[in-house]
């Protein structure tokens, strides 16, 4: 059987790959879903022809750290804290999803990536409140037919009422999730997303650390981003048992010292950055330039559109403001002005594509259109204002483009969105359902007796007497694994 065969045609190819770079007039081929040749006029006449003139060709992007769930309740976090997400969302809402909601959620919100150019996101899936759950969240991502590691999530939801069963039931679920949805490689990959550390049994989060690792699944945690206490910490603890490495995307790290950062750094850890959600939510500063004294290369995450936008273009602006300003302050303390920038915008870009695959283990098949690679790329331009004249082309990309610029998509060669238009999903339909399932949602919490966020006095500060022990714990584990290797 012949290949099927598509050229981009004649568009300003920017390849993300220092060997090739850029090509101001180029075409790139793809045969079965995988990019074949990247040139300046490769002279191809027996092809489906895209026409690429006037637009910026150019990988999909990657997102490192996205709770795709929430799309069904966007923008209901506007105005609350972190301890307000805690209790509102995770404790509140995330009970009265059905598994219908959450494969609706997830497609959703995986649709709504792939209209803003992201062809890749790590779904961080903690709203498995039952086997039904979790398969209902992995036909979602199936259904929208975007790339992304499934981050199977061991959260309990309801923890004096469970539907699901003890933690051994949990895990024995991720298994049967892993055999039924995973046994093949494909557009899905398998990963682990981690219950936040301390917040549960020391014993639990090893069990899923090592579920994970006979998996081979990538892992993500949240990591050192509530401050004030002890929950999500366990760098250092983990580091002295020897569960660090470099299979493991860690989240924020808003609240970690030098000591943690250079255990991370050791371990060859990643670290993924929610500009907007750290810093409307209240935990801190965003690490571009902690990543940047350790070199760890930092990708970019949306987390969660019930607050901010599933559109990473504007993650990425935000982010490259945040790092030059960080870089700038000093100077200015000093009573001085910069005289450069520390981030180009091309830098940036690095942030949510070959930073980004390296990431989750990727840069064999995404992250840059280099010959050999998956066919996820996008065509960025057409008519608006804002893309014309192109003068600096990751410029425009970093501060002027949007979802509607996007104008094509393109996933393992298959086109998702063309002109403008989605091809996968009929959204009269779908943003009617998702209205009608969202309502279903609030209407279910308001029956439950409960007011959001219904966050309790002291917040998260009431957590930390339930973490400590669980701390002790990982503690004395450390400890005991130190004194045998004799350190």
């Amino acid at each position: 059987m012949s290949a099927h065969r598509t050229v981009v045609h004649g568009g300003h190819v920017l390849t993300m790959d220092p060997d090739i770079g850029d090509l101001p007039v180029g075409d790139v081929l793809i045969e079965d879903g995988r990019i074949a040749a990247v040139g300046r006029d490769l002279g191809v006449t027996d092809a489906e022809v895209i026409d690429a003139s006037g637009h910026f060709v150019l990988p999909g992007l990657i997102d490192t750290h996205r709770h795709t769930w929430q799309s069904l309740v966007r923008g209901i976090c506007a105005d609350w804290t972190l301890a307000d997400y805690w209790f509102g969302m995770r404790l509140g809402i995330s009970p009265e999803y059905t598994p219908e909601d959450v494969r609706l959620g997830n497609f959703v919100g995986a649709t709504e990536a792939l209209s803003a150019g992201v062809t890749t996101i790590l779904d961080f899936s903690h709203c498995n409140n039952t086997p039904a759950h979790a398969d209902g969240a992995v036909a979602g991502l199936r259904d929208a037919g975007i790339r992304a590691v499934f981050g199977y999530g061991f959260f309990e939801s309801s923890p004096g009422s469970s539907r699901f069963g003890d933690h051994a039931a949990r895990i024995a679920d991720f298994h049967r999730v892993a055999d039924t949805y995973f046994a093949d490689e494909g557009l899905l990959t398998l990963g682990v997303a981690l219950a936040e550390v301390f917040g549960q049994p020391w014993a639990m989060t090893v069990a899923e650390l090592e579920a994970a690792r006979a998996r081979g699944a990538l892992l993500v945690n949240h990591t050192g981003c509530v401050f004030g206490g002890v929950i999500v910490r366990g760098v250092e603890e983990m580091d002295a048992l020897g569960l660090l490495g470099p299979d493991i995307v860690h989240v924020h790290c808003t609240d970690l010292g030098d000591a943690d950062w250079e255990r991370l750094a050791r371990s060859g850890g990643k670290v993924s950055i929610s500009v907007q959600t750290e810093m409307n939510m209240g935990f801190g500063r965003p690490v571009f330039d902690q990543c940047r004294r350790h070199g760890i290369a930092p990708t970019m995450s949306t987390d969660i559109t019930s607050l901010n936008s599933g559109d990473i273009w504007h993650e990425l602006r935000f982010g490259l403001a945040c790092a030059r300003a960080d870089a700038f302050d000093p100077i200015l303390d000093s009573a001085a002005m910069p005289e450069s920038v520390p981030v180009t915008a091309r830098e940036a870009m690095d942030w949510a594509t070959v930073n980004a695959a390296a990431a989750l283990g990727m840069s064999d098949r995404i992250g840059s259109l280099t010959p050999g690679k998956r066919a996820d790329l996008q065509l960025v331009g057409g008519p608006a204002l804002e893309q014309h004249p192109h003068i600096d082309p990751y410029g425009t990309l970093l501060f002027q483009t949007t979802t509607a610029d996007v104008r094509t998509v393109l996933v393992d060669g298959r086109v998702v969105k063309r002109d403008g238009r989605l091809l996968t999903a009929d959204l009269t339909d779908v943003t009617r359902r998702a209205d009608a399932a969202a309502q279903r949602i609030l209407d279910r919490v308001r029956a439950a007796g409960r007011t959001l966020p219904g966050t309790p006095p002291g917040a998260l500060a009431a957590v930390e007497p339930l973490a400590q022990p669980f701390y002790q714990q990982a503690v004395a584990a450390a400890q005991a694994a130190l004194a045998g290797a004799g350190r």
